[in-house]
């Protein structure tokens, strides 16, 4: 891969430094994150639970995956979840893997990319679910700061419909979440 088309690959990954999470601006919140910092979090949570949870994942596929989760959205935008609702179900996961073949495309290591990416919508992994847990635990985590900085409670749904998570270590912290924000800790 030359210079010219790793700095392609690279501007990609930094569009999501400029790509705001809509879904926080929808519910009031001024300023919201942008797709980096969610990125980030979605890291940072995944490598921590990767070092609680058994049977121990693997760690550069979990990391792999949490990075490349929301690359796309470089692409597509974050479109909110309640967009998504009034299009083919498969039609999300289906745009996002066309625009992440797109971002990396004569990459050497498309295929490991594309691998990763696949492995993660199935979730069908260790790693893969505990992905899954670390990128919906990031966003709790985030509804709770905002409410706390805020006041805002137009982030009520997050907390309305009890979620599940595939690692006792993630449902653990979420629950903690509930109890801290019922009792206004």
């Amino acid at each position: 891969m030359n210079g010219p088309d790793l700095l392609e690959l690279l501007l990609h990954g930094n569009q999501l430094k400029r790509t705001a999470r809509t879904g926080w601006a929808q519910r009031g919140i001024a300023n919201p994150e942008d797709v980096a910092a969610h990125s980030y979090g979605v890291a940072f949570t995944a490598l921590a639970l990767a070092e609680l949870v058994a049977p121990r994942p693997d760690l550069s596929a979990v990391l792999a995956m949490a990075l490349l989760h929301d690359l796309p959205e470089g692409v597509t935008s974050d479109i909110p979840t309640p967009a998504w609702r009034y299009l083919p179900r498969s039609e999300k996961k289906g745009a996002e893997r066309r625009a992440l073949e797109d971002i990396v495309a004569g990459a050497p290591f498309a295929p490991a990319f594309l691998r990763w990416w696949d492995e993660l919508v199935a979730n069908e992994t260790v790693e893969a679910r505990l992905v899954h847990d670390a990128d919906k635990l990031d966003q709790v985590l985030q509804a709770y700061v905002y409410e706390r900085q805020t006041g805002n409670r137009q982030l009520a749904e997050f907390w309305t419909n009890p979620h599940v998570f595939h690692t006792a270590e993630a449902q653990a912290v979420y629950d903690e979440l509930v109890r801290r924000r019922a009792t206004g800790e």
